[in-house]
């Protein structure tokens, strides 16, 4: 039997077809990645960046007032080396404050986990990641670093930063998270304010510091665990959407715990050379960058770890991991 006019017209295109429909099938791709960037997480060198501007901008504003008042033109030449440092403390609340700080009023959407509508939930787990280390940090700053000891009375303007961060972070109202998130990074402030001022304290001592870093390898742990099983408790394999959870989780929390190691790195810095630490959370603080950069191409994969594709919950596990174990050592070298 001859072929039809069909059949010749069919094999004639379909090449062209074929090629057509892979062209038309990355446009759309490409247009979802591009609306999706209105999504995406942003790396934690922002909140860094954040910090340092801080920082730096709060020094020169330091240093202004000193120049009015007369004092930097009578101050000797060693003085005027220091005129432009804050004591300590100041930069280690700038640094805890930074990444939720970012989450709340640069975040394009806001605050997300109350929202009524839930269709960005990496960003969702990222901001919760964030939250939980944010509020780890804030108990040891409220319970330790900024009291001589045990028996010595809380600071009121940390001790209502920390029970503000303690609301549900998907509370709808009554009060809403954001504006009690808000209150409590006004507060910090205050006590900021205080220590630059010489009104209250702050104290870098090696059992102070321990606490807080026992706290983060905790949460690391925590997060290493989630990125590591292979099944949940209940026996069932871990989905994609439960890893995807995970890993964005895992980032908003060391995006958090870089930026507040960089604080302590800063403000403890005497007391960790003494203990010959510098280079150990150095590594640490590398290790949470990492973590806190890795941002999956579209959507986490799970693929097979001897595979061509990625995995990305093992991936986020390395560098989340190494954290934990240089935080371990640092724990160790402060305690002897």
């Amino acid at each position: 039997m001859g072929t039809s006019t069909t059949d010749k017209g069919f094999h004639k295109f379909f090449w062209p077809r074929i090629i057509a429909g892979i062209l038309i099938t990355i446009g759309l791709i490409w247009g979802l990645i591009f609306t999706m960037n209105f999504f995406k997480p942003v790396p934690g060198g922002r909140h860094t960046a954040a910090v340092n501007q801080t920082a730096n901008q709060k020094a020169v504003e330091s240093g202004a007032e000193k120049e009015k008042t007369g004092m930097a033109n009578h101050a000797t030449p060693e003085a005027k080396k220091t005129i432009f440092t804050d004591p300590p403390g100041v930069m280690f609340v700038d640094s805890l404050i930074a990444p939720l700080e970012y989450e709340l009023t640069k975040r394009f959407w806001g605050w997300r986990p109350n929202d009524i509508i839930n269709f960005t939930d990496n960003v969702n787990e990222i901001q919760l990641g964030v939250l939980e280390a944010t509020r780890r940090a804030t108990v040891a700053l409220t319970e330790r670093l900024s009291r001589t000891g045990s028996t010595a009375p809380l600071d009121n303007d940390l001790e209502r930063a920390m029970n503000d961060l303690m609301i549900k972070a998907d509370s709808y109202w009554f009060p809403t998270p954001e504006s009690k998130y808000r209150e409590a990074i006004a507060e910090m402030r205050k006590y900021q304010t205080k220590v630059r001022r010489h009104e209250t304290g702050f104290y870098t001592r090696a059992d102070n510091l321990i606490p807080l870093l026992k706290s983060f390898q905790e949460l690391l742990g925590s997060c290493d665990d989630s990125l590591a099983k292979q099944k949940e408790k209940d026996g069932t394999v871990v989905s994609t959407f439960d890893a995807d959870n995970y890993v964005y989780y895992a980032k908003g929390v060391a995006i958090t715990i870089e930026s507040v190691l960089k604080g302590v790195e800063h403000d403890f810095k005497k007391t960790l050379k003494t203990r010959n630490a510098l280079n150990i959370i150095h590594h640490a603080i590398e290790d949470c960058h990492v973590a806190a950069e890795i941002n999956p191409w579209f959507v986490v994969t799970e693929g097979n770890l001897s595979g061509i594709f990625a995995n990305h919950r093992a991936n986020m596990a390395a560098p989340i991991s190494h954290t934990q174990f240089y935080i371990n050592l640092l724990i160790k070298a402060l305690s002897t």
